[in-house]
């Protein structure tokens, strides 16, 4: 799990030195990592590409049963549209680098079958929190809390 999280926050550190939100994450399929995404709507202008959706557009097309037999590693806790998409192609494993800043619906994901670990990872909880003092506006608006 460690290994794969790890591969995470070095996407997290990608986006941050690109002027971007620092959330990465990963696809694992069969014990070998098949996509990897950072958060990239700064550094794109994009409405939806969070580190979630990043690592399965760059995973490419995959088959049905291989989405089933895959986890999703995140830096950071989904949010509705990246758990939208892990229940979409029915990811049966997510796990979570932390959840202290902010929490996604993970007892609804859970709810409907998958299995969520939330590791409280120290360098993802440091990366969010010091992101979040630095870019308050950045992170509401990712978030969807517009002031």
């Amino acid at each position: 799990m460690k290994r794969f999280m790890a591969e995470a926050i070095v996407e997290a550190r990608t986006g941050l030195s690109e002027g971007g939100i620092p959330i990465g994450s990963v696809l694992v399929l069969d014990g070998s990592i098949v996509g990897k995404g950072h958060n990239q709507r700064i550094q794109k202008g994009s409405a939806i590409l969070h580190a979630e959706m990043d690592a399965l557009e760059n995973a490419g097309r995959l088959k049905a049963a291989d989405y089933r037999r895959s986890v999703l590693y995140s830096t950071h806790s989904p949010c509705d549209m990246c758990s939208g998409a892990i229940l979409l192609y029915r990811i049966p494993v997510v796990v979570v680098g932390e959840n202290r800043t902010f929490k996604g619906p993970e007892d609804y994901v859970r709810s409907r079958g998958v299995t969520v670990h939330v590791m409280q990872d120290r360098k993802c909880i440091e990366i969010m929190t010091d992101f979040i003092k630095s870019h308050p506006d950045v992170w509401n608006e990712d978030i969807g809390e517009y002031y």
